[in-house]
């Protein structure tokens, strides 16, 4: 089931043109990431502490279709998919709100789970792969 997350374009999330700068997307979906991983049950004071095991991101795309301006409300549709036993991608899905809504952008992330002190690959604990299971 996938997860929503509703949020509004901040000015600090703009540039020069006054529209989201590209790179603030990313940041966004991993705000979107983050409830959807409490929302899960997962603890994320837990989640993002070093316990030998991190879960890095290995690639990120986006797709830009239209300009979100400062004030815009926005829906993102959060959705993980397993890849292999120690890996799981993140599809995101960014819409902006109102009698126009439309979808504004789709990004997509790769993580791996890796031993934090060799940096060999080590499989989902058990919540993360639940989580991803039911993303």
């Amino acid at each position: 089931m996938p997860f929503t997350y509703s949020r509004t374009v901040h000015f600090s999330d703009t540039d020069a043109a006054g529209v989201v700068f590209f790179a603030n997307y990313l940041a966004i979906c991993h705000e979107a990431y983050e409830e959807s991983l409490s929302a899960g049950g997962i603890d994320l004071k837990t989640f993002f502490s070093d316990h030998g095991v991190v879960v890095p991101i290995a690639k990120s795309e986006a797709e830009f279709l239209r300009p979100l301006a400062c004030g815009d409300k926005l829906s993102v549709g959060v959705r993980g998919t397993a890849l292999s036993e120690n890996s799981f991608e993140v599809r995101y899905e960014i819409t902006r709100l109102g009698a126009s809504a439309k979808c504004a952008a789709r990004v997509r992330t790769e993580h791996v789970c890796i031993d934090s002190s060799t940096r060999a690959r080590r499989a989902l604990p058990g919540p993360l792969a639940a989580w991803v299971r039911g993303a």
